[in-house]
């Protein structure tokens, strides 16, 4: 059984005002890629780069993150 985290971080930067990848990365202190990564579910972040991402929307965690378990 494995589990995989998804997200909605591409939704939401659309939803406020088309912010770029790299809008976000300079707000939660980390590289254009690492939200690339992320978006793409190629990279879970820490819990840190997770609050601060779900803070910079104004949303908790949960409604950024979505944890799905497989097999």
């Amino acid at each position: 059984m494995s589990a995989h985290i998804t997200n909605a971080i591409r939704k939401l930067r659309f939803e406020h005002n088309e912010m770029t990848q790299q809008q976000l990365a300079d707000a939660v202190d980390v590289s254009r890629q690492t939200i690339v990564a992320i978006e793409k579910g190629k990279y879970s972040p820490s819990l840190e780069v997770a609050f601060k991402i779900a803070r910079q929307f104004d949303k908790s965690v949960e409604e950024v993150f979505f944890w799905q378990q497989q097999g």
